[in-house]
């Protein structure tokens, strides 16, 4: 992991690039039994059938795996991501087996906090690509930082 950043080193227009990981089917229809048990996500050839034309992850386990791609030194952070929200969550294509994710962060606000000096939120703008980059997920997340 790449050294940990406090609330003090953020800027707005810093850029992050987490490592990538590759999405496999076994992955895939484990998630969704757990999580999201839809026929597109389980079955292959339910999946053929379906709206997306073939087996693609939830949109939750795409953003379960930027969650893992941002946490393993995407953001490094001094104790850890702590949300306080999301806005603008979007899916902007399926992932299928096979495919490498990797997720590019970029600060678009910092905002020091009022009672606690040295701490403050962090606005963060990410986007989960396929390996050639295209954009496959996007949102924005509010961070809670420590000093």
């Amino acid at each position: 992991m790449a050294d940990a950043v406090r609330f003090g080193d953020f800027a707005v227009g810093q850029r992050f690039r987490s490592a990538s990981l590759i999405v496999t089917a076994d992955e895939i229809k484990a998630f969704a039994r757990q999580f999201d048990p839809q026929p597109f996500h389980l079955d292959d050839a339910a999946a053929e059938a379906g709206p997306f034309k073939g087996l693609a992850a939830s949109g939750w386990h795409t953003a379960a795996l930027t969650m893992r791609l941002l946490v393993e030194g995407g953001m490094p952070i001094a104790g850890g991501i702590v949300g306080a929200g999301i806005d603008e969550l979007r899916w902007h294509r399926p992932v299928r087996p096979g495919d490498t994710l990797y997720v590019e962060s970029e600060v678009v606000e910092v905002i020091p906090s009022a009672n606690r000096p040295g701490q403050g939120r962090v606005r963060v703008a990410s986007r989960t690509c396929l390996a050639d980059g295209t954009l496959v997920q996007s949102l924005i997340a509010t961070l809670v930082v420590r000093g």
